[in-house]
């Protein structure tokens, strides 16, 4: 079973620049990503094997944040071997997420 990654500054570089990872830029105290963990928490183990996930808290990890142009949160980039391909900003239906990573992910084995 699949679980979230927890990126630091240090670490994403490495994580994110083979295959597809998705992203969740976050930060404790924010309530709309409260609201879209639990679908991260959820592509994790549907999509394992195909897609990585994980989160980076913006308050403990600003440089990765800057980097991207994190200004608002919850943001949700999906990386290509190391580069955004696509982005979500806000709280979204579940569906929003599911259908730009349909267009991205390997057929399942």
């Amino acid at each position: 079973m699949a679980e979230i990654l927890e990126l630091t500054d240090d670490t994403f570089e490495k994580t994110v620049k083979d295959g597809l990872t998705l992203v969740d830029f976050w930060a404790d105290w924010c309530q709309p990503c409260k609201l879209i963990a639990p679908f991260m928490e959820e592509f994790a183990k549907q999509y394992a094997g195909r897609l990585k996930v994980a989160k980076l808290d913006v308050d403990e990890n600003p440089r990765t944040a800057m980097r991207y142009r994190v200004m608002s949160i919850p943001t949700v980039i999906l990386f290509k071997n190391g580069e955004p391909v696509e982005v979500w900003v806000g709280a979204q239906p579940k569906r929003n997420f599911e259908q730009k990573l349909a267009r991205h992910l390997p057929p399942e084995a």
